[in-house]
């Protein structure tokens, strides 16, 4: 192992970043002008207080190793566009890599809100969440509820646990009633908590409270200092690590696990039962709720084996495990569970590993007194990140290139920081791209909906909603019951059995309905049980596709399952203009363009009524050149010719600029399809014309 100095600490820029917080929340307030300095900058009123991330006491907080970590990063790791903070505690490390896309996690719920709060892409309203804290700090109570009946006098006064359950339920309240949005409602729980733990009479963590102590300071929020402006792809866990790590993908993923037999949600049992609010029932002196399912394996003898299970299963480029040396220097509870050459033989078993340490002062709960500790970071480049596995899209969409992404893809270039999908129809291309981030396009409005609905809600409720429709329906279950008690055989399909609830399903949707399910979700159940899980609408708006041969299969759910994790892990966004009007002016030589038009001598779904027409090829093709005058690269999926015609307009385009674009001929064609000409005699020229 090698050992290399960390870099100093840079005070000045911490103060200069701070600086410019206070600046982007006055302006949210509206305390002074935006842009800053077009008038005298007015004082932040005194009525209230504010907080940042890292004014809260935790154990194993690595907030002052940040200058430490971020230059390790910056030294020994390249592309590093998304970060996931595994084990985020706080979430100071992460807090870290605010300018990127973050994935954080962590199994206590009440560091999830407070990661909600800090790191959430939801806008939330400043105004009214400072004016809630106010009113707040203003509030008395002589009324008893679950805190006071159950820790007056312990870790806070009678008065401060009427005040604390009087917020908590209030602020719950208000979220069911639609007064505040979630991030507001994490924003809310999070000043609660910093404030209970600036108060609290413990000695930093709630194990135990001083017996006869003076309550002489009492509860007051202060509001978070929380950007409006974090990345709209931001994900945000409450779940094992070990099981979250099975489904995201990153490109740096950071580790600091618990290092010692000592359980988190023992030290923050109090902190975890407000921000829950579930009021169960507490026991023993420290008044603690039952908190099996929250007990992590790292602090147990199994430690080496869970981490082993973890790292077997990350997929990313890098891994950074914060570790300190404290082994056997401190006293039984405080040293460490894994041992180095288990960390080493794990990690190296995945790549090549770098350690690199830092003097570090650590917790001990006993009068130990250890020498020369250090915290290590050990920077793990994996050798099994092949960039992203080929995953297909849930959608059928007509021209989709997932058969030819073999081909495809190895042509792209390997330096893209942003990749555009003009046309992206099902995704199949832009979401197995290798890059920083992706930009979807298509002009369908239904599509953009669907995907943020994907992206937006969580996998499993969306697992349970499709379950719910399907049942309610009566529509086929055939990875639950086989074809057998429908009737039916694999080779004939399910259409006889499913037509007419097929129908009933179709016909509610086109009316609006049905209540009480998401209405991107109904239209997924109808596009996988009809006709080539296919999207088709008439003139008049209706869904009108047939009845298919196939259900919601263990293929299907599967595509989907895997479809829904790409997206929560990558920096995707979405648009559904016209692609004349896509705001191009940000895009430079690493943008990256791919072109997927609907094809003008072919006909398929998209193309019906006159989608495509001659006016918008000359569009497209205008566009490419306006492009490439640029120097944006860009790549250009099309058929020269198909099934006996010839796409002249193509011809000319490519003749005229033979010199400088290149005309890749792809082995594939469409004769599968249903929406061709039925003139098979001649073979389809499918292109990819490129221009680098």
């Amino acid at each position: 192992m090698s050992a290399e100095p960390a870099a100093a600490c840079n005070p000045a820029a911490r103060k200069r970043r701070y600086k410019e917080e206070d600046d982007r929340w006055g302006e949210q307030l509206g305390l002074f002008p935006s842009p800053a300095g077009q008038e005298s900058k007015k004082e932040v009123s005194p009525e209230y207080k504010t907080i940042r991330i890292n004014n809260r006491r935790y154990l194993g907080n690595k907030y002052k190793l940040l200058d430490f970590i971020k230059s390790t990063v910056a030294a020994e790791c390249t592309g590093v566009i998304t970060v996931a903070d595994i084990f985020a505690g706080t979430g100071s490390v992460a807090s870290a890599f605010i300018d990127r896309k973050l994935i954080t996690n962590d199994i206590l719920y009440s560091n999830y809100i407070c990661h909600v709060a800090w790191f959430g892409s939801e806008h939330y309203d400043a105004k009214k969440v400072t004016a809630l804290i106010c009113s707040y700090n203003t509030i008395t109570t002589d009324e008893d509820n679950y805190m006071s009946e159950n820790f007056a006098n312990t870790f806070f006064s009678l008065e401060d646990c009427r005040k604390i359950g009087f917020i908590r339920e209030d602020i719950e309240a208000k979220y069911h009633n639609g007064e505040i949005n979630s991030r507001e409602r994490a924003l809310l729980i999070t000043s609660l908590l910093y404030a209970m733990d600036k108060i609290a009479n413990t000695c930093g963590h709630y194990d135990a409270y001083i017996q006869k102590a003076e309550f002489k300071k009492h509860i007051e929020l202060c509001v978070p200092l929380a950007a409006n402006d974090n990345n709209l792809n931001n994900q945000c866990y409450n779940e094992d690590a070990n099981n979250l790590v099975r489904r995201i993908e990153a490109d740096l993923v950071y580790i600091d696990p618990p290092y010692n037999s000592r359980q988190y949600c023992d030290s923050y049992h109090l902190l975890e039962n407000v921000a829950r609010w579930e009021k169960p029932a507490v026991h023993g002196v420290a008044r603690k709720m039952d908190r099996d399912n929250l007990k992590s394996d790292y602090c147990t003898q199994d430690a080496a084996a869970a981490f082993e299970d973890l790292i077997s299963h990350i997929k990313a480029k890098y891994i950074l495990l914060s570790y300190n040396n404290i082994a056997d220097k401190a006293n039984g509870r405080s040293n460490a569970k894994i041992s180095d050459d288990d960390i080493m033989r794990i990690l190296s078993a995945k790549g090549e590993v770098k350690v690199f340490s830092e003097s570090y002062k650590a917790f001990t709960a006993g009068k130990s007194a250890i020498q020369d500790n250090e915290e290590r970071l050990f920077l793990c480049k994996c050798n099994d990140y092949k960039g992203k596995e080929i995953i297909q899209s849930p959608l059928n969409y007509a021209g989709g290139k997932y058969k030819l992404l073999p081909q495809i893809l190895p042509l792209f270039p390997k330096d893209i920081e942003a990749f555009v999908d003009l046309f992206c129809g099902g995704c199949n291309v832009g979401i197995n791209v290798d890059c920083n981030k992706v930009i979807f396009n298509d002009s369908n409005k239904l599509l953009k909906e669907m995907f943020e609905t994907f992206k937006k809600l969580d996998k499993e409720y969306i697992l349970d909603t499709i379950d719910s429709i399907i049942s309610s329906y009566h529509l086929s279950n055939s990875s639950k019951n086989g074809y057998e008690p429908y009737g039916c055989t694999s080779g004939d399909g399910l259409a006889s059995y499913n037509k007419e609830h097929f129908i009933q399903l179709r016909d509610d949707y086109n009316n609006g309905g049905p209540e009480g399910y998401n209405h991107m979700l109904v239209l997924f159940v109808l596009i996988v049980y009809s006709f080539n899980n296919q999207i088709r609408f008439n003139s008049r708006g209706e869904f009108n596709l047939p009845v298919g041969k196939r259900d919601f299969n263990e293929k299907m759910r599967k595509k989907l399952s895997a479809f829904i994790d790409r997206l929560k892990s990558g920096d995707y966004t979405f648009n559904s203009l016209d692609f004349r009007f896509l705001p191009t002016k940000k895009w430079d030589d690493k943008t990256f363009v791919y072109a997927d038009p609907p094809y003008l001598i072919t006909c398929a779904t998209y193309n019906e009524r006159d989608g495509w027409n001659e006016t918008d090829e000359k569009d497209l093709l205008n566009y490419l050149d306006r492009l490439n005058v640029r120097g944006i690269r860009f790549a250009l999926s099309n058929v020269l010719t198909s099934k006996g015609k010839v796409n002249q307009i193509l011809m000319d385009w490519v003749e005229r600029n033979k010199d400088v674009y290149r005309v890749i001929h792809l082995d594939y064609d469409y004769s599968n399809s249903n929406y061709h000409t039925k003139d098979r005699t001649e073979s389809t020229d499918e292109v990819l014309i490129v221009n680098y």
